[in-house]
């Protein structure tokens, strides 16, 4: 099992944890990982992108011209895809994007996303974080003693004190346990995770 140092709020060492291996110690399934990241943004595509066909753009019922003796070449309605106005070749039409992965592949991929940052000395494992007030900089601070710039940080349970402190902060989001997942993980460049965030993880996961 992986030994992590824990942090306080300050930015200082005030002990270890161990990590269960069974959730931060797997092999990592890249595969997996990238169908994952895929299927997040594949599932947040909204696919309502729509153009006319030929066949769906309003005129173009008279043929041009006759068919010969005209000079120019033979055409059948003002609204093929070659005029102005016409319709669009192979338009797009709606259409969903979504795919499913087996809820075992899920849980692979995001012990496989957890084991990364783990092996990358990315993550990092906070005493707790808690707030008195709603207020940016308390949240940048922390952050700054962290030493993180581009981070994920990641709480057992939901707090509206943090949650809102750190909705102004570029590059930094805030997620609960419940709702993780592999793109996130894998966007940010830091993980920091509660001590309580890892016990729930492995209760989950493990």
């Amino acid at each position: 099992m992986a030994n992590v140092a824990v942090y306080n709020m300050e930015g200082k060492e005030v002990g270890t944890i161990e990590l269960n291996d069974a959730v931060f110690g797997v092999e990592i399934n890249e595969h997996l990982v990238h169908m994952a990241v895929v299927q997040y943004l594949a599932n947040n595509r909204q696919g309502t992108q729509k153009a006319k066909t030929r066949g769906e753009v309003s005129g173009g019922g008279k043929k041009p011209w006759r068919q010969k003796g005209t000079g120019h070449a033979r055409q059948g309605s003002t609204r093929a895809p070659q005029w102005k106005g016409g319709g669009v070749v192979f338009a797009p039409v709606p259409r969903d994007y979504s795919f499913k992965m087996n809820k075992k592949e899920k849980r692979a991929a995001l012990k496989s996303a957890l084991t990364s940052k783990v092996q990358d000395s990315n993550l990092i494992v906070l005493d707790e974080l808690k707030f008195d007030e709603i207020k940016t900089k308390n949240f940048v601070k922390v952050m700054n003693n962290l030493n993180v710039q581009k981070g994920l940080v990641v709480m057992a349970d939901k707090n509206e004190n943090v949650v809102l402190s750190a909705r102004n902060v570029a590059d930094v989001d805030t997620t609960l346990v419940g709702t993780l997942n592999v793109y996130d993980v894998m966007k940010a460049r830091k993980l920091v995770v509660t001590r309580e965030a890892v016990a729930k993880i492995e209760e989950v996961y493990a």
